[in-house]
């Protein structure tokens, strides 16, 4: 320590502490519902309100997901403040996102007091256990004059090597202590790259190539990231895919894009990685359950094609699937070490095979019929037309994501807030996050009815900040993807699938949003238009026939399908 250092030793709470800390570490905002367990800090961040804003949420799952999402905006962990016990495990829901989006997060969690552990006291939990397998590190500060070591660690851990959820609880008789202790002192990570030998190895597989593709996605990205990756495709030729998700990180305009890889992704990509592709080159993404497909798309453990995967975290690396060759790097570092590879031919040796690939992800753009008055290709097109190219997608989780991934295409980095967990009800709170981050911005929510149900009453929240976002409640009557699956494995015996819902628009209407029900496809683009001239937030519930399922697939389809399948049995 620095005689400046001890110096600058100062008498406070703990919970002022933490707040200084924050402050210290770049924190701008905190996510929080208020609980009697952490009051000290919260007094601290009263203290600390010229430089970071507290955002009283109306749930802690609602407030944990804006903690996500402010990760995914900025690059830096989000941070959530919850009560103990049920705010604690009504915010797990957006730990488990972070944990599998790999998005930097911080969880404070407010603690029963030291003298009354293990006693089972109001509201007590052990959240190493509770939160063991959810976060990178899950801890206790027992001392207050810890809190800075604590919150640098806390800091590092989320954001190095995999980011991720970092979990710390905070005895409520901690916050009040008072102790002297400096604050901390911020100091850059540590940013893996590839070496020579790997590069150079890479470059040979290049050669030897007839059919490569570079798939992209997982954490640490940028925009700048995403411009070198199409920059690095078109100087060498590749074909560039994107997985679940992760659409946004390059430009979908590109010519050398050809994909995502996700939910109902184009059958003639994923034939292409299963039969075709001789070098598949992964960049940050895991590769998880979406992504492969159920993991049956790329071979287990050895994959079908030369297979090079590059991840900031080595423990990702062979983890499921074994690799031709590996590099423990950042994207951004990946990108920048290949200026050491000569152009090589491939960009007119692979001419026809990424041309190829590029007409059929535009052919699968174009919309589909199906039943009904509404159709949501249609209504996701015109968004891609008409909307600024800056404009903010998010969605939780259900069939209706389903239109929003195939028919809209991402320009620009960050367009995209979507919850690779598959978690419901994350669109709503990561809209708000995303206008309160990014105020200059458009951002539309897209949420099936069971979908915005589930943190609908964020739009107080919202109302309250002034995020004035622009929802569109994809209203079905049912629970899509579930009511899908029943009737593919067991057609005709649905149960707990159907919804009573409200009028939509009244209930945006109570929390002083105004808004309008869509019926018809051609009625959409000038209800948008109103959407945007509004202020405060606007709602527009969109009525689909039951029988619109998916682009490709009836509600009627899917009994058959299923049918077929028991007698087949």
């Amino acid at each position: 320590m620095t005689n400046s250092q001890k110096m600058d030793k100062v008498a406070r709470s703990g919970g002022q502490i933490l707040a200084d800390q924050l402050k210290v570490l770049g924190a701008d905002k905190v996510f929080c519902v208020p609980g009697e367990s952490f009051l000290d800090l919260l007094n601290g961040l009263y203290t600390q309100s010229d430089s970071i804003q507290t955002v009283m949420c109306r749930h802690e799952g609602g407030a944990a997901n804006m903690a996500d999402a402010y990760g995914k905006m900025t690059g830096k962990p989000g941070i959530c403040a919850v009560t103990r016990g049920p705010g604690a495990t009504n915010a797990s829901n957006g730990v488990h996102t972070a944990f599998q989006d790999s998005t930097p997060m911080i969880l404070l969690i407010g603690q029963v007091g030291r003298s009354m552990v293990d006693r089972e006291a109001f509201q007590e939990v052990d959240y190493r256990r509770m939160f063991g397998q959810m976060a990178k590190w899950v801890a206790q500060i027992d001392d207050a004059s810890r809190i800075p070591e604590y919150m640098s660690r806390a800091w590092k851990t989320a954001l190095s090597g995999r980011p991720g959820p970092v979990v710390l609880a905070l005895p409520e008789d901690m916050l009040t202590d008072v102790v002297s202790v400096a604050d901390l002192t911020p100091t850059p990570l540590a940013k893996p790259a590839p070496t020579p030998a790997s590069v150079h190895e890479l470059g040979t597989l290049l050669q030897n190539a007839k059919a490569p593709l570079m798939l992209v996605g997982g954490p640490g990205w940028s925009a700048e990231c995403g411009h070198k990756a199409m920059a690095v495709a078109s100087r060498m030729g590749l074909p560039v895919a994107t997985s679940f998700r992760c659409q946004d990180y390059v430009d979908n305009n590109h010519p050398n894009y050809v994909g995502v890889l996700g939910i109902a992704p184009s059958p003639e990509l994923l034939r292409r990685i299963a039969d075709e592709v001789d070098l598949l080159i992964v960049v940050g993404s895991r590769l998880g359950e979406m992504t492969t497909q159920g993991y049956e798309l790329i071979n287990i453990p050895d994959p079908q094609m030369d297979f090079v995967h590059i991840h900031p975290a080595a423990e990702e690396l062979g983890h499921v699937y074994n690799p031709t060759l590996s590099m423990v790097a950042t994207a951004d570092a990946f990108f920048d070490s290949l200026d050491v590879l000569p152009d090589g031919d491939g960009v007119t040796r692979w001419a026809d095979w990424r041309e190829q690939q590029t007409a059929d992800y535009k052919s699968f753009l174009k919309p589909t019929d199906v039943p009904g008055s509404l159709n949501m290709a249609h209504v996701i097109r015109h968004i891609t037309e008409v909307m600024p190219k800056t404009t903010v997608l998010t969605n939780g989780a259900g069939n209706y994501t389903v239109w929003g991934h195939r028919f809209h295409q991402h320009t620009d980095y960050r367009t995209q807030l979507a919850p690779t967990s598959g978690s419901m009800g994350y669109g709503v709170p990561a809209a708000i996050a995303a206008k309160l981050v990014a105020p200059e911005r458009a951002v539309i929510a897209l949420a099936g009815d069971g979908c915005f149900l589930m943190t609908g009453q964020e739009l107080a929240t919202a109302k309250q900040y002034g995020a004035d976002v622009i929802y569109l409640v994809i209203n079905n009557g049912m629970f899509g993807t579930i009511r899908m699956h029943q009737e593919r494995y067991y057609p005709a015996r649905t149960i707990g699938t159907d919804l009573h819902n409200p009028d939509f628009v009244a209930y945006a209407a109570s929390f002083g949003i105004a808004g309008e029900l869509v019926t018809k496809t051609d009625e959409f683009p000038a209800a948008l238009e109103r959407a945007r001239a509004a202020s405060g937030g606007y709602l527009i519930e969109l009525v689909v026939d039951p029988q619109a399922l998916t682009p490709t697939q009836t509600l009627a389809q899917a009994t058959q399908q299923g049918r077929q399948n028991t007698a087949a049995s």
